[in-house]
């Protein structure tokens, strides 16, 4: 709260979702962990094959939260709603733990 008190722009609380890469040695292998990843939840999860052929599986998840706080050095919202953000934050950290 001290520090979007002294804000004098525009403060966002973002929380970014996991995402683990995994260098595949085949095509097969990062099906495979592709179709294990979003049966786990994890549904936003892709296949990448560069144009060397590396092939990456990207395993992604969909628990993200971008809230502005504060515009202009102006606080848009409370400390209770502040803390209720930070409750949700730190609930979508377990789920992707």
């Amino acid at each position: 709260m001290t520090a979007l008190e002294k804000a004098t722009g525009d403060v966002v609380f973002k929380f970014e979702p996991f995402v683990l890469h995994v260098l595949c040695q085949e095509l097969q292998d990062a099906q495979m962990l592709h179709a294990v990843a979003v049966d786990s939840g994890f549904r936003n999860s892709g296949i990448t094959v560069g144009k060397g052929g590396k092939i990456t599986m990207a395993v992604r998840s969909t628990h993200c939260l971008e809230v502005p706080l504060s515009h202009k050095g102006r606080l848009m919202v409370s400390e209770e709603y502040i803390e209720f953000l930070v409750r949700v934050a730190n609930q979508k950290m377990e789920e992707n733990i």
